[in-house]
């Protein structure tokens, strides 16, 4: 418990240990929410599908919209939270995400429902250029990747127990409710940010100086993000970060289909086969949180290859040699682990190998690894990994078989940087 209290007694910026502590927690709850909307809303696709009189192709649409919502607006809103401040962006994008939950029990057709997912999703866009920068120049390195994996264990209860409790839900009351409940805990959550959130923008910190503002001119974010564009280093993460969370995702959107309407299964079962590939990611950050302070970033992601590789070769080769789902899931598991080792490292490893401004600098990482994500997840049900396990399998090593190419060259390059 003191070790937990010591992280939250070396903020960056002038805040309490309690202070902080509430700040940390009501940043994973927003962040919570938007996989939320997600997670608790995939298994009640097909009853979308099904309410509004739409074909079942929509069902991995939902994610793809919510995940392309997320990377629309973040080359405008990395920059304004560099120029105005991180603060006020998080309490917009926070009541934004509310009013977008809110009015889904209005909506009648599947066109406008798609279309309001991919207004939710911008709300994950405020996730990954605001709240993820606040996280990292609140605190020094190493505990702000420790607070990371803490933060995103918490965040994981969405994924992890999100499909069953939606599966629980459904049986209760209908989807439109559903949306009423995480539009009405986002009002809360904007209550507790509006009260507990800090600035890191020009306020002093702790370590002497302050960040300064960033101008706001079309000329100098063009020029920004052109010169993140030609960082190789900065491009290589981003491409690998997004690559290798393709499997992750494709999941998400694919496994109803997968489950339930291939195999027949209700949602609660749907639901507990989650469990244990979400519960893999969590013991995956828990394992970050004990190698922070032991190995540096690229010996971190070096040892996140090792499951994540390992895992899709094992689930591929169960998968095709007998069809069954325990065949995949173990794969799923170690994968999964891997990704809870290798994610954070990674974005923090790419966030900082450039000198921008770091709402710039994650706007430019969240769009070009959402946006791999979003289009990888959709080609691969295009291509008709939802036709079956194996074919999930398989098509689902592809992306992370690509991503060794950039980590490679990233790697080298810090290897001789050292």
């Amino acid at each position: 418990m003191h070790l937990r209290m010591s992280l939250f007694s070396r903020s960056l910026v002038p805040m309490s240990p309690r202070h902080a502590l509430l700040f940390c927690l009501l940043l994973a709850a927003f962040e919570l929410l938007t996989y939320v909307a997600s997670d608790v809303v995939m298994p009640a696709m097909l009853h979308v599908v099904r309410d509004l009189d739409a074909p079942s192709s929509h069902v991995p649409l939902a994610l793809n919209a919510y995940l392309l919502g997320g990377v629309a607006f973040q080359w405008l809103i990395g920059p304004l939270s560099d120029r105005y401040g991180r603060r006020p962006l998080l309490l917009i994008g926070a009541a934004g995400f509310a009013a977008a939950c809110l009015l889904a029990p209005w909506i009648n057709d599947i066109h406008l429902f798609q279309g309001l997912r991919f207004v939710q999703g911008i709300g994950l866009g405020f996730v990954v250029v605001v709240s993820y920068p606040l996280l990292q120049e609140s605190f020094p390195e190493t505990d702000a990747l420790r607070l990371m994996a803490i933060l995103a264990n918490i965040a994981l209860l969405s994924p992890l127990l999100g499909p069953l409790l939606g599966g629980l839900l459904l049986d209760v009351m209908s989807w439109r409710a559903l949306f009423v409940c995480v539009g009405a805990l986002a009002i809360l959550t904007w209550l507790g940010l509006w009260r507990f959130a800090p600035e890191t923008i020009g306020v002093p910190r702790t370590e002497g100086g302050q960040l300064a503002p960033a101008p706001l001119h079309l000329a100098s974010i063009l020029g920004s993000y052109g010169e993140l564009l030609r960082n190789g280093k900065f491009m290589q993460g981003s491409m690998a970060l997004g690559l290798i969370s393709i499997p992750l995702f494709s999941w998400i959107g694919l496994s109803p289909l997968l489950l339930m309407r291939n195999l027949g299964l209700d949602a609660t079962s749907y639901g507990l086969w989650q469990l244990p590939i979400f519960g893999g990611l969590i013991a995956g950050n828990l394992a970050l949180n004990y190698a922070a302070g032991r190995f540096d970033l690229p010996s971190l992601i070096r040892l996140a290859l090792l499951p994540i590789v390992g895992g899709l070769l094992l689930m591929a080769a169960g998968t095709l040699a007998s069809g069954r789902l325990m065949a995949l899931i173990p794969g799923m598991v170690v994968y999964a682990f891997g990704m809870g080792i290798g994610n954070a490292s990674l974005y923090r490893l790419t966030l900082f190998a450039s000198a921008n401004g770091k709402g710039t600098v994650a706007a430019m990482l969240g769009m070009i690894s959402i946006a791999i994500i979003g289009l990888g997840s959709a080609s691969l049900a295009a291509l008709g990994a939802g036709a079956s396990l194996a074919t999930f399998a398989c098509a689902a090593s592809i992306p992370v078989g690509v991503a060794l190419w950039p980590l490679w060259r990233l790697l080298k390059q810090e290897t001789v940087a050292a």
